[in-house]
């Protein structure tokens, strides 16, 4: 095992941090105020000329041709380098959520027309799946996706879909075979301004302020039969590869968060005086900061693991489930433990506050801890279905 990165992702690292430090850094969204897209966009298009919103996809569409270990490794240099944990979020979810999709299971057309302007930073892309009554029943869909000759007929809509005020184009999954499950599911790739799509008002969040989310609505919306992505029924499959990506790469940034948040509190408690010593001379306050140390390192492990598997080709699914598992429950744990050991201050405005705040959604997206939880336990062997079978 070798623990080290190459020196060119190294170098790439440098240049993340630096350029989130530069061009990120201090970049707050205040609940409820009214989203600002000329300077997100902005922004998409400084990240685009560094080479951060299309490094997964190969250098032939406009990419850098990253693998899934040097992707999480630049996906933590921007958490590590930008207090903007929501802006590293749109970012990931736009390259594993969206691009990687079209990567594996795009046309050739379709690769050539869309991916280099998602890769420069000009266009960005959503991935519209989750629906009201269809969050971890993802296969539960209710928007329909209607065949009449050379195109098909949307309705429905969907929710709590990450950037989709500022989106270009739209991953959509919708349901072309009502009740069958895994194969009744068909992905779509659908531009932004085809008639009978809209986009709702933004979402005031409670974290990731600084990414936009909003609802996603289909009336009639006609696409193409060549905008298929895949095959028909092949959306589940679309959707499955996406989220091994989304649940080992995009969690990266956490960890570049939780580091950014340890080494400022490690750094308040050697400063922070009370009864004639620092504070981090107490046994209490040391012990808290083992701990966080211990449960990053310990994530940031599972977490390159399954990156590591992932470059591979593998077909685990259980490594990406632990990895997230181990992430976002470490993320808020660090947040509430960085705000512990600052007090009063702790509860102010700030980068403590803000890592808690943006941690907490990342036990719920991507698919609850719980259905991980379920997910690992499958895979041991534990489901209901196989212990039927061992009585008979």
């Amino acid at each position: 095992m070798n623990f080290e990165f190459d020196p060119d992702v190294e170098e790439m690292r440098a240049m993340t941090v630096a350029f989130a430090r530069r061009e990120l850094a201090g970049r707050r969204e205040e609940n409820g105020a009214a989203f600002d897209a000329d300077a997100f966009r902005g922004r998409w298009l400084l990240a685009g000329k560094q080479g951060v919103v299309g490094g997964v996809v190969p250098v032939e569409y406009g990419g850098s041709g990253l693998d899934a270990v040097a992707a999480s490794a630049v996906m933590e240099a921007l958490g590590y380098g930008s207090s903007d944990t929501g802006f590293a979020f749109s970012v990931a979810a736009h390259l594993f959520a969206s691009l990687m999709p079209i990567v594996e299971f795009g046309t050739e057309e379709q690769k050539r027309r869309l991916l280099p302007a998602l890769c420069s930073g000009e266009l960005i892309a959503a991935h519209a799946i989750t629906e009201p009554e269809a969050g971890s029943d993802a296969l539960n869909l209710r928007t329909r996706a209607e065949f009449r000759g050379d195109h098909y007929v949307l309705h429905g809509s969907k929710c709590f879909t990450t950037n989709a005020p500022v989106a270009d184009v739209f991953v959509v999954q919708a349901a072309t075979e009502p009740g069958r499950g895994f194969f009744g599911l068909t992905a779509f790739v659908v531009e932004a301004g085809t008639p009978g799509l809209s986009v709702g008002p933004p979402y005031t969040k409670v974290g990731l302020r600084g990414s936009p989310t909003a609802d996603v609505h289909f009336d009639g919306c006609v696409v193409p039969s060549a905008d298929v992505l895949g095959a028909r029924g092949a959306g589940a499959s679309v959707f499955s590869s996406s989220m091994k990506w989304e649940r080992t790469c995009l969690f990266a940034a956490y960890l570049g968060a939780m580091q950014r948040v340890l080494e400022s509190t490690v750094e308040y408690a050697g400063e922070r005086e009370q009864f004639g010593a620092p504070i981090g001379s107490f046994q209490a306050v040391g012990h808290r900061l083992v701990d966080m140390t211990l449960r990053l390192e310990s994530a940031r492990l599972l977490l390159y693991k399954a990156a590591w598997g992932l470059a591979r080709g593998s077909e685990d699914e259980v490594a990406p489930a632990l990895a997230k598992l181990a992430v976002s429950e470490a993320a808020v744990q660090v947040g509430l433990d960085a705000i512990q050991v600052r007090g009063a201050l702790g509860v102010l405005e700030g980068e403590a506050e803000t890592l808690l705040r943006d941690a907490l959604p990342a036990r719920i997206f991507s698919g609850t801890n719980e259905i991980q939880k379920n997910n690992i336990a499958r895979a041991l062997g534990l489901s209901g279905s196989r212990r039927r079978a061992r009585r008979r």
